[in-house]
């Protein structure tokens, strides 16, 4: 039986691809979705950089994981429209690791992972990682 659904998005088109794959799977299991994001944190060089030359009354608001936040609540925004309950989450770390660890820290059933990799890294290195260091079932969603 399928519970939990894990699915990792960077907010790339082909993300999207399968995050509507993991949907529409979670809507037909009545199962949870769990929405996973990777990221790199900023250098603190770069991130002052960015506060000085941004405007002062939203200086307050820029940090490392904005990108990622926003991400994610789009897909949270579209899992809610369809009435599924969900959960989403995002560490520092290579995407695949990311996803693998946060499926099994929350005991996803499968994960789904589109056939090109986030963050655009070589041609299927992602779902290649992740197929073989999940903890649970991968469905590869053909994204390209």
């Amino acid at each position: 039986m399928v519970k939990t659904i894990a699915v990792g998005t960077d907010g790339s088109d082909t993300a999207q691809i399968a995050v509507d794959f993991a949907m529409d799977m979670a809507q037909r299991y009545e199962a949870r979705l769990l929405i996973a994001s990777a990221y790199t944190p900023v250098s603190e060089g770069q991130l002052r950089k960015e506060k000085e030359d941004a405007p002062e009354d939203i200086q307050w608001s820029i940090n490392p994981s904005q990108d990622v936040d926003a991400t994610l609540r789009r897909v949270e925004d579209a899992a809610k429209e369809r009435g599924l309950e969900y959960t989403s989450e995002a560490r520092n770390g290579d995407p695949a690791e990311v996803l693998c660890d946060i499926a099994g820290d929350h005991g996803a059933d499968v994960i789904v992972v589109g056939n090109k990799g986030m963050q655009r890294r070589i041609l299927g290195s992602v779902p290649n990682t992740v197929a073989h260091k999940a903890p649970c079932s991968v469905f590869v969603v053909k994204t390209t």
